[in-house]
C-alpha cells in the first residue's frame, strides 16, 4: 500500500473535487488556491472541522492565480492579505499530484450562448496557462484537469483551445489522451443524480514513469478505457437525492423577519444546514405551481421547449434564447446545477406542488453529492454559486479512486 499522495488543489472553489479526494482515503492535501472570499472560507472551515488540518486558513491561500510569481514566492497585497507563498508552504514535501479546473464559463455553451460575442474576449479562456505555471514549477507525477464539456470546441482566437492545451501539457513533459473526446464523461453514469457532462484530462510525467519504455500509453488507456467504465453504478434520481428533507411551504403573505424577506417556512431549520429557499414573488409561486401540477397530474402542456418560451415571455413581457422554466423530475436525475443558480431558480423548480418553490442550496448540493455536515457560509446567492461550480463529491471520489488504482498498478 502506497502513502498518502499530497495535492495542490488550483482554483479550489469549495472544495468539491478535494472533499471527494479526501474522502478516498488515500490522497491528502498541501495547500489549495482559490480568489472568491465566501469558498476560501467554506473551504478553510471544512478542512478544520472535518479533516482537522490545524492550519487550514494558511493552507487555502485566497490569491489571482493569474499573478503565479507572487503566488509561488509569496505576497503582500491591500486586497489579498500576505502569504509566504506556495513553495514555502509546500517546502521539502513532494507534490504528487495538481488538481483543479479553470472556471469554465468561458468554455460553457451556455455562456456562449448569452453572450454576445461568444465569450472569445473572455480573459477566463486563458487561465490554463496560470495552471501550467504551477505544474511546471512543482513537477507533480500527475495532474486532473477537470472543465466543461465546451472545452472541447472552444475556440477564443480561431485556434481549438484543446490543441493549445494538449500542446502545453505535452511539451511540459505529461502524456495526455491522444483524444479529448475519451475524456468526457456524464457524472450519472456514476451515480450522481444529474445530468452534468465534464472533461477530465488526467496527465502522467513521461519522465517519471516510462522508464525507457512507453508506460504512459498504458496508463491513459487504463484509465478511460478500463478503470473508469468499471466504477460505472446505475443512475440515481432527484427523489432519491432530496425526497427526505425537511419540506418548506408558501406562506399566505410574505413575511420579515430581521430584516430579511421570506415567502415560504420554515425559514430555518436545526437538522439541515443550509436549507432555506429563495424568496419568491406570488406570480413566481403561481407559474411554480402550475407548471409542477402539469407534471403530476400527466397533463405534460408545458414539458417542451417552446411551450416553455411562450410561458415566460407571457408572464414576464420577455423574450429568452433559452427556456427559463424547468421542474424537476422526481423519477430522473436533474439537470445540471449551474453556477447560474445565483441568479434565479426558475430552471430548477422543485418537483412537489405543494411547495411551489426553486431548490434550496442544501437541495442543491444534495444534488452535486455533498455531505449533509459539509456547511457553506458567505451569502445565500454566494452558497448558490459555489455549490453550482463544483464537482460532484462522488464523482470526484470516483476519479480519486481510479488514479490511485492506476498509480499502484504502475508504480
Amino acid at each position: 500500500m502506497m502513502q498518502k499522495l499530497h495535492t495542490i488543489e488550483l482554483f479550489a472553489g469549495c472544495g468539491g473535487l478535494l472533499e471527494g479526494f479526501l474522502q478516498q482515503g488515500c490522497y491528502d492535501t498541501l495547500a489549495c488556491v482559490e480568489w472568491e472570499k465566501a469558498p476560501c472560507m467554506t473551504l478553510a472551515n471544512r478542512l478544520e472541522r472535518k479533516w482537522h488540518h490545524l492550519y487550514a486558513k494558511n493552507e487555502v491561500i485566497r490569491f489571482d492565480i493569474q499573478r503565479t510569481d507572487e503566488l509561488i514566492n509569496g505576497f503582500d497585497d491591500e486586497e489579498y492579505g500576505k502569504h509566504e507563498g506556495l513553495a514555502k508552504l509546500v517546502g521539502s514535501q513532494i507534490v504528487d499530484a495538481i488538481v483543479g479546473g479553470p472556471p469554465c464559463q468561458a468554455y460553457s455553451l451556455a455562456g456562449r450562448i448569452r453572450d454576445e460575442h461568444g465569450m472569445k474576449e473572455d480573459y477566463r479562456n486563458y487561465l490554463f496557462e496560470s495552471y501550467m505555471r504551477i505544474v511546471k514549477y512543482f513537477k507533480p507525477k500527475f495532474f486532473v484537469f477537470e472543465n466543461v464539456v465546451g472545452l472541447l470546441s472552444a475556440a477564443p482566437d480561431g485556434y481549438p483551445i484543446v490543441d493549445r492545451i494538449r500542446k502545453e501539457f505535452m511539451d511540459a513533459g505529461y502524456k495526455v489522451a491522444d483524444d479529448f473526446k475519451d475524456t468526457l464523461f456524464d457524472v450519472c453514469d456514476y451515480g450522481i443524480p444529474q445530468h452534468r457532462k465534464r472533461v477530465i484530462i488526467i496527465g502522467i510525467r513521461m519522465d517519471y514513469f516510462d522508464k525507457g519504455k512507453t508506460v504512459t500509453d498504458d496508463m491513459i488507456h487504463d484509465f478511460y478505457k478500463v478503470i473508469m467504465p468499471s466504477l460505472r453504478t446505475r443512475q440515481r434520481t432527484v427523489n432519491e437525492a432530496i425526497g427526505d428533507l425537511p419540506k418548506i411551504f408558501p406562506l399566505p403573505d410574505p413575511v420579515v423577519v430581521n430584516g430579511k424577506k421570506y415567502s415560504h417556512a420554515p425559514i430555518s431549520s436545526d437538522k439541515v444546514k443550509n436549507h432555506i429557499p429563495r424568496f419568491h414573488s406570488a406570480r413566481d409561486i403561481s407559474v411554480f405551481r402550475m407548471l409542477e401540477e402539469d407534471i403530476e397530474t400527466g397533463r405534460n402542456e408545458y414539458v417542451k421547449i417552446d411551450k416553455l418560451k411562450e410561458l415566460y415571455t407571457k408572464v414576464t413581457g420577455k423574450v429568452s434564447n433559452i427556456h427559463k422554466y424547468y421542474v424537476l423530475r422526481n423519477d430522473e436525475p436533474s439537470n445540471t446545477i449551474p453556477a447560474h443558480l445565483y441568479k434565479d431558480g426558475m430552471r430548477h423548480i422543485h418537483p412537489d406542488s405543494t411547495q411551489a418553490r426553486s431548490i434550496t442550496v442544501r437541495e442543491a448540493a444534495r444534488l452535486q453529492t455533498f455531505p449533509d455536515d459539509f456547511e457553506f457560509l458567505g451569502a445565500n446567492m454566494a452558497q448558490y454559486k459555489m455549490v453550482g461550480n463544483a464537482v460532484p463529491v462522488d464523482f470526484a471520489r470516483i476519479v480519486a479512486e481510479a488514479l490511485y488504482r492506476l498509480i499502484d498498478k504502475y508504480c
